[in-house]
Order: C-alpha cells, then structure tokens, then sequence
C-alpha cells in the first residue's frame, strides 16, 4: 500500500462486491498507464494506483455474510460469481445493516435475512474506519435503505457512489446535502463496461449519426444471479433509468422497450438481446440484432474501479455534490447526460484538474 490510499466502504456484500475486492489483487502489481492493460480503462486514475484501494467497512443483512471476513463474505453462498482472484483476510468484519425495504420476500427465498440482529450504528462504524468512500450495492427497489445509507455517508463525511436505480446523485435534495457536506456523489445505476446499456447507445448513436431513422428498438437482458431474481420482481427503476439513457440519444419519439429475465443455470454470467428496427436512405427498411455474453459482476467492476478513485479526487479537492462528469460517461441516470464521447472527454479534463465537475 502506497502513500495514497483510498479507504471504501461496501453496503451490499454481492457477486459486485466480490468482483471488485477481488480486482485489487488481480491488478495489484499495475504501476503506470504505459501499457494497456485488459480490463482497465485506467491503470492509474490521477495519482491513484488500483490497490491504494482498502477496504475498510462491509454492511449487509444475509445471515450468511454477517460476522464473516469481507474476504470469506464475497464467496459465501449465494454469491455466484467467477472466481478470477484469491483474496487475502482484510480484517473486516461484514456488519449487520438495517433493512428497510432491501428484503423483498422473492429475496427472501434466495438467501436468509438475519432477522434477529441488531443493525449497527452504521454512521459510527463509517467514522470509525475512517472509509472516505462508501458503494451501494443494495438491490433495485430498496428506495428507503439507499436514501438511509446516502444520508449516512454524508453525515460522517464520506463519498457517495450509487450503482443502483435508486435516484440519489440525481435527487435535488441530495445535491443539496453532499454539496453543503463537501462530499462527492457518483450516480445513478452502473453503466456497464461494455454491457447492454453502452452497447444500445453506440448503436443508437451511429443511426442518429448515419441519418438512419429507428423506429422502435428493444432491449432484453438474461441473468441467474440476485439482481435479476429481483430485477424480474420489481425492476421498474432500473427499466426506467436504461430506457432514459437510450432516448436521451434519440432526437425524436421512438418506441423504446427493456426486458428481464432469470434463468438460473447462467448463474453469474449475463446475455443481452438489442433489436433495431429502422429505415434508411428512400426509407427501406433496417433490421439489426445484437447478442452479447458476459460476467455480470467483473462488468460492474470495471467501472466502479474507476468511480472510487474519481470520488477520491474530488475529496482531495474539496469538491461536493454529483461530479456530472464521472456520473455521466460510467452511469446510466447521471444528473446531466452527455453523449459518450463527450462525457469521457469530460473525465480526461476533470482527471487534469481542467475541470472540477
């Protein structure tokens, strides 16, 4: 560990959090961006290398994560992610959250509540880490326990990101609250590495681009793992938050529709299916199907990677309130969209102090 460390804490102990505490120690020997490393879109964010990341407090309520080691907790059942790193004991102990609305019965009935502990006092146990950073990893539709944890996080002074479709970086009240608190917010919702939401905008994007006209395109995402077990069942967020991302590239009505589906036996690893239907030059007709396979989880990872370390250098600056540039090239409801190309110019000047948004 370098000078530089960056300290997190996780609410959501998941196949998410598996993949990025096990990306610390997959990428742990990176020292500089001068080659280009697969998976990364930047081994070296500013001044921060991958593994000044230290993982300094985990929150959930699954019975079989809480008391546990972070390092045991991201491979206790149910999680069923891949396994592409050993993870060394971090001498953090998985506490119990409260729950709120995080336990939806079809949760119930994918892993055990610990219904019989006593949450902790979640804003000491941030204090007392020291955590700088705090990621939300809770499931879609658990609106009441991501504003509780937002508002903790602000209350001990810590950076805010939010990789669910709770709306939060995009909440004027919270705005509000991380401005006047100096702490960064990066929101809303993942936007994959390269997964259906990004994809569907490249291709939206290069219609709109090429003068070909779409006149209705879907988009249908295939999992076994929690999020979509509960994505099926109460998945109207994160329906809402890709379908916006996709219109928001599209200068006139088209019928846009995203679809979820568990099939159990993927376990970890994702299939989206986009469809355009459209026409082109004397208006004949343009059909496009795409189908893309990949680790849910890692494809998470990869992005959130980044967001620590983008939160990072803005507690440095003293810069509060949703960083519109982070928020909109690695999430899909930043409070401002900016189409892709763009929103990662914007990252490359913030990183360069060029900017401080």
């Amino acid at each position: 560990m370098s000078g530089n460390e960056i300290k997190v804490a996780l609410v959501g102990i998941g196949c998410c959090a598996s993949h990025l505490v096990q990306g610390i120690y997959k990428y742990e020997d990176v020292e500089d961006n001068s080659k280009w490393i697969p998976g990364l879109m930047h081994p070296v964010l500013g001044k921060y290398k991958i593994r000044d990341i230290k993982y300094v407090a985990a929150f959930d309520i699954d019975k079989n994560k809480i008391g546990k080691d972070l390092s045991e907790a991201i491979f206790a059942k149910p999680n069923n992610m891949t396994k592409f790193s050993d993870v060394p004991k971090q001498d953090v102990e998985v506490k119990m959250g409260p729950i709120y609305d995080g336990a939806p019965e079809h949760l119930r009935n994918y892993y055990e509540v610990a219904d019989d502990e006593t949450p902790c006092d979640v804003v000491k146990e941030i204090k007392d880490s020291g955590a700088e950073i705090l990621v939300n990893y809770i499931p879609t539709g658990s609106a009441e326990a991501a504003k509780f944890y937002a508002d903790c996080a602000i209350e001990a002074g810590c950076g805010f990101i939010n990789c669910m479709p709770e709306f939060i970086s995009s909440n004027e009240e919270y705005v509000e609250k991380a401005k006047k608190a100096r702490v960064p917010l990066v929101g809303d919702d993942i936007k994959s590495q390269i997964g259906a939401t990004i994809l569907h905008r490249a291709l939206a994007q290069l219609c709109v681009d090429r003068g070909v006209k779409i006149n209705k395109t879907s988009q249908l995402n295939f999992a076994g793992n929690g999020d979509f077990i509960n994505l099926v069942k109460r998945g109207e967020s994160k329906e809402f938050s890709k379908q916006a991302s996709v219109e928001s590239l599209i200068p006139y009505k088209a019928e846009v529709s995203i679809g979820f589906g568990f099939i159990g036996l993927q376990n970890d690893n994702k299939i989206c299916r986009i469809y355009f239907e459209g026409e082109n030059f004397g208006g004949n007709p343009v059909i496009m199907n795409l189908e893309c396979s990949i680790e849910d989880s890692a494809n998470a990872a990869g992005i959130i990677i980044d967001a620590i370390r983008y939160a990072k250098i803005a507690l440095d600056r003293g810069v509060g309130g949703p960083l519109l540039s982070a928020s909109s090239y690695l999430m899909k409801h930043p409070p401002k969209k900016f189409p892709d190309e763009e929103a990662k110019d914007n990252c490359e000047k913030f990183i360069k102090g060029e900017i401080d948004w």
